[in-house]
């Protein structure tokens, strides 16, 4: 079994990867892009049977940092 999870910044919270490389699009000539917010996937491989809650839990504790991200958990 395989779960993603997606970490991204709480809205708000200052994003300066997302800022460079919104920078760095128009100076590559891409006009346009008024914002950019940079995140992770993190993919794992789970056995059958791990719940989702076990997957929060993860998160919580390690894959993500509460107080500043937020996640959203896929699992298929």
């Amino acid at each position: 079994m395989k779960a993603r999870v997606h970490v991204m910044l709480k809205t708000g919270v200052l994003d300066p990867q997302g800022e460079a490389v919104r920078h760095a699009l128009g100076a590559l000539g891409f006009e346009g892009v008024e914002g950019v917010r940079q995140g992770k996937v993190i993919e794992l491989d789970l056995a059958e049977g791990t719940s989702k809650g076990t997957v929060e839990q993860m998160c919580e504790k390690l894959l993500a940092n509460t107080v500043i991200e937020r996640f959203d958990i896929e699992i298929g």
